[in-house]
């Protein structure tokens, strides 16, 4: 089991979804935790009119989306975060990041069910 974790540009949201659906969706149970962010990198934030004087906002808001997969899932749904995330076909700075981590347990509240199944 993985959790796989992007920070991706909030106006691509959608486009990641609908990458995830395609792939993961069994029966309407899509299972999918979204975050506002703010951070920084290479991308850099807007530059704005503040109290008469030009100032760049350092944090540039994102979207952290969040899923747990099984592993058979992980390459399928990094394949489909990109699809969905990037700009263009060869993408631009600000596009996102992808992280994925082992996920030791995963244990279903509402039944008590542990592993692979809870996910």
């Amino acid at each position: 089991m993985k959790m796989i974790t992007a920070i991706i540009r909030p106006e691509r949201l959608e486009a990641v979804e609908e990458a995830l659906r395609e792939i993961l969706d069994e029966g309407d149970n899509f299972r999918l935790t979204v975050d506002t962010v703010e951070g920084h990198g290479r991308q850099e934030g807007e530059v704005e009119l503040f109290r008469g004087k030009l100032v760049r906002v350092r944090r540039v808001q994102k979207s952290r989306i969040s899923v747990a997969v099984n592993d058979a899932y992980v390459e399928k749904s990094i394949a489909a975060i990109i699809k969905g995330a990037r700009s263009g076909e060869a993408g631009m700075v600000g596009d996102g990041k992808i992280f994925v981590t082992a996920l030791e347990e995963c244990v279903r509240i509402r039944t008590g069910e542990r592993g692979g199944q809870a996910i």
